[in-house]
């Protein structure tokens, strides 16, 4: 399971002491009893009950798990994931509570009651049946965070059909990739968006990519801009809900393992990686860690900035919340501009209860001083929460005193777009926090850290964290069995069973794990995993460029950053121009978030005698760190070369 480049041996937890969540919060917490991991344990997969029964369902579920046939969770049951998020809550009389805040990038706000939800939910769903959006039919929405971009989710969830959401920071060409891999034949966009103040083409982009495809593809947009309508043959978002206002769609009820989502992930491949998410599983996963982890109740209001294009979004902006009950806040922007202030204006106009970033912002945040937050009531907080990547020992004891206040627990979450939802993290009403580790594994969750030949590493080593029993919320692709980038193997019934993460990691005595960053060809850039193959095809597609490595490299304030090691054909020059190609190609290809920090012109990469580049030595001088013995190298050379044009 090693791929050569493992982490550091003896990494260890860090040397910092345990935090005990307050009295005060474990008094009100959700989850108390720290025998809730015996049970599970001693109840699995029966414990997997308590999520399932969670949500509403159309047709109980004969079992929790079967295996006879794949895996299989909560066979025969049906629910629809629309129902759950919406209706149930306002049967229950919660009608005009807030299910969604919305904060625009300009400033604007916009509130959504779970009856307007419910409203144009259905509007939009005879929307899609008058166009001919059936069962099955796979429906791409590609816009900002938008609540019309939530309403399109659930939306199609209501007919039984499966959206694909594609982040509209991405290109025209990423985004006919995966419309073209899902054989979507229509499109929900918007005429465009604000990027740092300044409009946003993305309807060109959407058109461009509906001409690259091989099916016709149809267009619903959305006027975020509130400008000229775009000439052309689609529908306006608007004119499909003034349409079927107050109309009923009923809710479909799916199976259990129907699909409810396709999203895209990076792979080694050097195409994106199609992850496809069930209904019932899923659904019970992300409620029920909603519940449990990030302590919801249907009062709460919880604040997730993760774009909604990413699975974060899709788990913990939508369906997680929602699930609940809770009202979920929808955020456009980003930390900083007009001011640094941004985050904690809308944490004191919402009265936030439970705030989830990523490290890259708390690290922005403690670049831009402890007096920021310090002129905003944040009081409401009642708990904070880490996702996307480790989050270091520093971080977290800063975003616990100076947003927190000292008195907020933190949940420091993994998970990734193939686990659907968190998978370790501790339970903040029941574990102690170490400060850089991020917990154990739920109940319910059976995870180790392995060496290199598959067995448990000793307690203190590194090795690759791996999942070693099924769980509800994960993919089709391991729901089956088949191979994959990172794949199960074994039989499910098998003790060896097991779903290599690609995570470097470490576990203490206590069973705390401590990430240590990805062992595959990936970097984790503030939380979303792009695929260095893919960066490293839109490099070489560049006129004059031979070859191409892509690396991460530790930034203090993002966390990872991309270099981009970069190789040209003979009597090529490395210019500046030639580097703004690469970028625009990169920007291009995939969009701006895979756009490369660094770029290093070299005469050659570094490789093995058989012609494989070698990238830990990229790795280790993209850090500053000496490379390790390079005698093995066909080109040693090429390291000190390398080495002195970072010098310089």
């Amino acid at each position: 399971m090693s791929d050569g480049r493992d982490p550091a041996v003896s990494a260890g937890a860090p040397d910092r002491e345990s935090v005990a969540p307050p009295p005060s919060f474990v008094a009100q917490a959700n989850v108390t009893d720290p025998d809730i991991y015996r049970e599970f344990d001693e109840e699995w997969p029966e414990c997997w009950r308590r999520a399932a029964d969670r949500l509403t369902w159309t047709s109980q579920y004969d079992s929790v798990l079967s295996t006879a046939d794949g895996i299989d969770w909560f066979p025969g049951g049906e629910l629809n994931a629309s129902y759950n998020c919406v209706d149930r809550h306002v049967e229950a009389g919660r009608k005009n509570h807030a299910a969604i805040k919305w904060e625009g990038k300009l400033g604007e706000t916009r509130t959504y009651t779970y009856q307007d939800l419910y409203r144009e939910v259905n509007a939009f769903a005879a929307a899609l049946r008058e166009m001919g959006v059936e069962e099955d039919d796979v429906v791409t929405l590609y816009m900002p965070v938008l609540p019309e971009l939530v309403v399109a989710m659930l939306a199609c969830a209501r007919i039984g059909a499966v959206h694909s959401v594609v982040f509209a920071g991405f290109s025209a060409d990423a985004l006919a990739t995966r419309m073209e891999n899902a054989g979507s034949a229509l499109l929900i966009t918007c005429d465009g968006y604000y990027r740092r103040g300044t409009a946003v083409d993305l309807k060109s982009k959407a058109d461009n990519a509906c001409l690259s495809v091989s099916q016709d593809v149809d267009q619903v947009v959305v006027d975020r801009l509130e400008g000229p309508s775009y000439p052309g043959d689609h529908r306006s978002y608007e004119d499909c809900i003034d349409a079927h206002d107050g109309e009923v769609v009923e809710p479909v009820a799916r199976e259990s393992g129907d699909l409810l989502f396709y999203i895209y992930t990076s792979g080694t491949t050097g195409e994106p990686t199609e992850v496809r998410h069930t209904t019932g599983g899923y659904l019970s996963h992300v409620a029920w860690t909603s519940h449990a982890v990030f302590d919801l109740e249907p009062s709460d209001t919880h604040w997730c900035t993760a774009d909604v294009g990413w699975i974060t979004g899709h788990s913990y902006v939508v369906y997680g919340p929602l699930a609940i009950g809770a009202t979920t806040v929808l955020f456009e922007g980003t930390p900083d501009p007009p001011g640094k202030d941004r985050f904690w204006e809308v944490i004191e106009r919402n009265a936030v209860d439970v705030f989830y970033t990523a490290p890259t912002s708390i690290r922005a945040f403690m670049k831009w001083g402890e007096e920021v937050p310090a002129r905003h009531d944040l009081s409401s907080l009642r708990l904070l929460g880490s996702v996307g990547e480790s989050i270091d020992a520093t971080a977290w004891e800063w975003y616990h005193e100076h947003i927190g206040g000292g008195e907020c627990p933190i949940v420091d979450t993994w998970w990734q777009t193939e686990t659907g939802g968190v998978m370790l993290s501790t339970l903040p009403g029941v574990d102690e926090m170490r400060p850089g580790s991020v917990g154990r594994p739920l109940p319910g969750i059976d995870a180790e850290v392995v060496d290199e030949f598959g067995e448990e590493a000793p307690t203190g080593e590194s090795g690759q964290l791996v999942v070693t029993k099924p769980w509800p919320g994960m993919p089709v692709a391991l729901r089956e069995g088949t191979d994959w980038a990172r794949t199960a193997r074994g039989d499910p019934d098998d003790e060896h069973w097991a779903y290599s993460t690609g995570d470097g990691a470490v576990a203490d005595e206590d069973g705390y794990v401590t990430l240590l960053g990805r062992l595959d060809d990936v970097v984790n850039v503030s939380g979303r995993r792009l695929g260095t193959t893919e960066i490293e095809s839109a490099i070489i597609g560049v006129e004059g460029i031979a070859e191409a490595a892509v690396v991460g490299g530790e930034d203090d304030l993002k966390g990872t950053t991309i270099h981009a090691y970069v190789s040209p054909a003979a009597n090529v020059a490395g210019t500046d121009d030639l580097r703004q190609q690469v970028r625009a190609a990169v920007e291009d290809a995939i969009g701006p978030v895979a756009v490369p920090e660094e770029i290093t012109f070299t005469s050659a990469l570094p490789k093995t005698r058989s012609g494989k580049i070698l990238r830990r030595y990229l790795e280790a001088i993209a850090n500053g760190e000496q490379p390790e013995d390079t005698s093995s190298l066909r080109n040693p050379e090429v390291v000190g070369e390398l080495e002195s044009l970072v010098d310089e």
